[in-house]
């Protein structure tokens, strides 16, 4: 059986979905196929936020900006189960301090919504923080918080029902090879089912090694092992927004932007901490859970099984131990902890790659997936058919 579209991609993530989405709505036909019966690797165990605000200006914020767009107009058609509740990063030290003032200032410069908080202000909208680690607070109040275990599988949903005739999705359904012939691509699955499309483009993270082995071992690809954990529902404890910490600062890449970036101290937080890369997050979600984390340990594509599958219980402590230093709260009763997976490329920030003028991959974005994807999306969907 041979199924023919405009448009072919191949994995369902937030990355592979974006691709979908933009086409859609662009009138392209598009058939979407993902491998697993659902979509279970980077979109559904990060911690659920969209945070332009952790994005360096220029094209990936605007990726960013194009991003949250995109999800308040869905969101206003169907439930995605999106909260706009902004994201605060907390500074707990003078230099911390130093670099939120700046990047107040870029933004400012950026006409990218943003506003100061002093130590009072913070206390009395975030009730858990410990007065002993908050100095002050920037505040970005356009941001998203979103339930990463549910929100693709509405995304998808979405699409169904908006698009019932030029959208095909199908899980259960791997992608073997991928060849062109004749000005169209044909992709052959595992099913025995040959897609046909006037493009394909490749968003299966770390897994296009099965489709080309060769290009995935030359490609720079390196994959980040991440731990996470989630408390308890506390419905009691009310905290609003996505909380980045002092460590956060130090990783995001927008504060690279700031003067006195190259002269942080990183030596007033444990050595450990920084080893494991280890930031400190917390979101909320909606049954009142707290999610935390999270830690980076790293390992060439072609290598990444030497980063294991379990959970390393010496970061859990590092993380939990960091987390009891900034909030206060009634129970630290963690229900779960994982470990997410997803590739980013040495020394650039994304892989895209053209196999020919049909079949192109695109994945390696790192972390920016859940904020600046969709965006990302629609500037590669222009381009294929520009």
């Amino acid at each position: 059986m041979v199924k023919s579209t405009d448009l072919l991609v191949v994995g369902a993530g937030i990355l592979g979905t974006g691709h979908a989405l933009q086409a859609l709505r662009r009138g392209y036909s598009v058939t979407l196929t993902e491998k697993d019966n659902a979509p279970q690797e980077a979109t559904v165990r990060n911690f659920g936020q969209a945070v332009i605000s952790g994005l360096p200006a220029g094209k990936w914020q605007q990726y960013g900006l194009d991003s949250l767009a995109l999800y308040q107009s869905v969101q206003a058609e169907f439930d995605l189960g999106l909260r706009n509740n902004g994201s605060y990063y907390i500074a707990s030290n003078p230099g911390e301090l130093q670099l939120i003032e700046e990047l107040y200032q870029i933004n400012l410069q950026n006409n990218y919504p943003c506003q100061w908080l002093s130590k009072a202000e913070c206390l009395q909208r975030l009730a858990p923080l410990r007065e002993d680690y908050c100095l002050a607070a920037l505040y970005f109040p356009l941001e998203l918080s979103i339930e990463p275990r549910t929100m693709i599988h509405r995304l998808l949903e979405y699409l169904k029902k908006k698009y019932p005739d030029t959208f095909t999705y199908l899980p259960n359904t791997p992608v073997v090879g991928c060849t062109s012939k004749n000005g169209l691509a044909t992709a052959e699955t595992s099913t025995g089912l040959y897609l046909q499309a006037e493009k394909i483009i490749i968003c299966s993270g770390r897994e296009f090694r099965f489709l080309y082995p060769e290009l995935f071992r030359s490609s720079n690809l390196v994959v980040s092992k991440l731990q996470m954990m989630q408390t308890s529902p506390m419905p009691e404890v009310i905290l609003p927004g996505n909380i980045l910490t002092g460590l956060s600062i130090r990783r995001y890449e927008s504060f690279q932007q700031c003067p006195s970036w190259a002269t942080k101290d990183d030596s007033v937080y444990a050595k450990a901490l920084l080893d494991y890369g280890i930031h400190i997050l917390f979101k909320q979600a909606i049954d009142g859970s707290i999610i935390i984390g999270d830690s980076h340990e790293y390992a060439p594509a072609a290598q990444a099984d030497q980063l294991g599958f379990d959970t390393n219980q010496e970061i859990n402590e590092l993380i939990l131990e960091e987390a009891q230093r900034i909030l206060n709260l009634p129970n630290w009763n963690i229900q779960q902890y994982w470990n997410g997976y997803y590739a980013q490329v040495k020394g650039a920030d994304l892989f895209h790659h053209h196999i020919d003028e049909h079949i192109q991959i695109v994945t390696g974005i790192g972390g920016k997936g859940m904020t600046s994807g969709i965006g990302l999306a629609g500037a590669i969907i222009q381009q294929t058919w520009s």
